[in-house]
């Protein structure tokens, strides 16, 4: 095997080995020592884990840092929610409404009528494709209006923060169609299955968990490919590789609805295990949150993501539970850290501290080559030396 073979699978085996160790953290270790509560907990962090990803390959491999996150991971739960929405408010449970079978809330505003738009989200396979679709060409529209146009670095991140601002604005204002400041409540059944009870959020959280892995899959598998590598290219030296015949406009907003459809999942996946959704989910506030699970675990890192979302997201309930006026100043501390201590996050403390120790102890003492042992020649002394006889003398 040549050393360029071996060399490039070195990182494939890593990126394996910390794949089976994520998957039995999530699918084992978690299940087996913790309660139902504090696993149903990890659960909802693992839905801001999908955004963390998202990020990983939309800023980190591509430079692009997205302040606005928060929009598709809201467009996706709400699209779940309306689903979960119809189906709980049936004629017969709304039966003490003024116009039974349409949302509670709808009819708190006087709507009297189902709304042309929410009658496909009916139908659970349309629902479905909604949750993917609907953020992806969301995404599609604001990344094309943006990099055709070379808008991007910090103008970019401003824009998606007023979208994410007019979004939540726009949720609030329109109480009759979308909840409101409340939000989507009280949601019951998916298909007729109680979603509330302990085993459904048991099972619930084992699906999250897979949908995460396989997200991290692709996410693996975009950041091994050409794609990939163009993105880092991009992100280096965008006008180079512009230069070399690539459209550099549409890598981008490949990688920036890709990472929407993720941040879409991830919403979908919260509306049903936590039971609602709200506004307080699109906005600029959940949005910059999310960029901290990602720079805390490494935005160049699928896996330091997760773990980042995991980390912040356990510390922000541990502190909110015993300092709960201290703890946003807490979290802005933590991000100052790692932004000015450790710019890669934890896998980059991994990277530089963890790795050349494990690298070490892998390592074994190789023995000392083994070479024959000769004894140096003995002079013999000159007196034992007898003279040669000459062949007359001996006649």
């Amino acid at each position: 095997m040549s050393l360029a073979t071996s060399a490039s699978k070195r990182p494939i085996n890593k990126d394996l080995l910390a794949f089976a160790v994520i998957a039995a953290l999530l699918l084992l270790v978690l299940p087996l020592t913790l309660d139902l509560f504090r696993l149903n907990l990890v659960g909802k962090y693992l839905t801001y884990a999908f955004v963390a990803v998202g990020l990983v390959l939309c800023w980190g491999l591509g430079g692009i840092l997205s302040l606005g996150q928060g929009i598709f991971f809201g467009l996706g739960g709400y699209c779940m929610a309306m689903f979960l929405k119809l189906e709980a408010s049936s004629p017969e449970n709304t039966a003490i409404q003024s116009t039974p079978g349409i949302p509670d809330f709808m009819d708190w505003n006087q709507v009297t009528e189902l709304p042309w738009w929410w009658v496909p989200f009916q139908s659970f396979p349309v629902a479905i494709l909604a949750i993917i679709v609907v953020p992806t060409v969301f995404a599609y529209i604001i990344g094309a209006a943006m990099f055709k146009r070379r808008v991007g670095g910090v103008y970019f991140a401003i824009i998606t923060q007023a979208i994410a601002a007019i979004l939540t604005i726009l949720i609030v204002g329109q109480q009759g169609y979308t909840g409101g400041i409340n939000g989507m409540t009280d949601l019951r059944t998916l298909l007729g299955w109680d979603i509330r009870t302990d085993s459904a959020k048991f099972i619930l959280y084992f699906v999250n968990a897979a949908l995460l892995l396989g997200v991290i899959l692709i996410a693996l598998y975009v950041k091994g490919s050409k794609a990939g590598r163009l993105l880092i290219a991009m992100r280096d030296k965008e006008d180079r590789v512009r230069f070399s015949g690539y459209d550099v406009a549409n890598f981008k907003i490949f990688v920036f609805c890709l990472a929407a459809a993720f941040s879409a999942i991830g919403g979908a996946m919260f509306a049903l295990q936590v039971g609602f959704m709200s506004p307080s989910f699109v906005g600029i506030v959940p949005s910059i949150e999310m960029v901290i699970f990602c720079a805390v675990g490494g935005r160049l890192s699928i896996f330091g993501a997760v773990y980042g979302a995991l980390l912040v997201n356990w510390a922000k309930t541990t502190f909110s539970e015993s300092f709960p006026e201290l703890w946003l100043f807490a979290m802005g501390g933590l991000f100052i850290a790692v932004v000015m201590a450790f710019p890669n996050g934890l896998a980059g403390i991994w990277k530089s501290y963890v790795e050349p120790i494990w690298a070490r102890l892998r390592e074994r003492p190789r023995p000392a080559p083994t070479t024959p042992v000769t004894a140096p020649p003995v002079p013999l002394p000159v007196a034992s030396i007898a003279p040669i006889p000459s062949q007359a003398a001996a006649e």
